[in-house]
């Protein structure tokens, strides 16, 4: 099969696997989410998860955010990486999606990334999670690892990997890949001990340790 035919594979068995695949960050509103969207940032979801609780109930919404001081946020967050600046830019988006957005997230990719700590990334996956708009596939390290892996792209570069795949995948099966691949990576395809015996991708892939 060609590259195209084996992306729709990849991302068929992925959906029968993955169904219903959702983030694992814990939230319970779009204000919630992306804040820890925008904590996630080279941080394992069970690091942001275990922050984020103390910081929404301190700061339970954009408005009360957008007025706090950024040493008390930074102390609340500091388990993350890089606590300082995503402390700066989650107070800054707070201002922002209320001076610009009238306190509430634009369904809009161009204007997601107008919020500080808010690249495709993150806006992809606020998009899809939040209301299941796919105008792109999320492209994080469990993706770029996969999608490698798969040989269905070269690419080292984030935004040219989602553009490889984009240009694969028929339109319907974006959502479904982003959230699917990454829980695969996580858990199946893994960095260093990849799990090929239990992989449902095992007899397409070329990297595969075939058991």
């Amino acid at each position: 099969m060609d590259k195209k035919e084996k992306a729709e594979k990849v991302a068929l068995l992925l959906q029968k696997e993955h169904p219903f695949p959702k983030t694992e960050l814990v939230h319970s509103d779009e204000y919630q989410l992306a804040v820890s969207v925008m904590l996630s940032a080279q941080t394992t979801d069970k690091k942001v998860n275990q922050v984020t609780p103390a910081l929404f109930a301190k700061f339970p919404d954009w408005e009360a955010l957008a007025s706090a001081d950024i040493n008390e946020v930074a102390s609340l967050i500091r388990q993350v990486n890089f606590y300082k600046g995503k402390a700066q830019r989650i107070i800054g988006a707070a201002r922002t999606v209320l001076s610009l957005y009238a306190g509430a997230l634009p369904r809009d990719m161009t204007k997601l990334m107008k919020l500080p700590g808010v690249a495709r990334k993150s806006a992809n996956v606020i998009m899809q999670e939040l209301w299941g708009i796919a105008e792109g596939i999320v492209v994080d390290t469990h993706v770029s690892r996969v999608s490698a892996r798969l040989g269905l792209t070269s690419k080292k570069d984030p935004k040219k990997i989602e553009e490889e795949l984009m240009n694969l995948l028929s339109k319907k099966y974006w959502r479904n890949f982003s959230g699917s691949t990454v829980l695969h990576g996580r858990y199946v395809c893994t960095a260093r001990k990849p799990k090929c015996g239990e992989c449902v991708l095992n007899e397409i892939c070329p990297s595969a340790y075939k058991v």
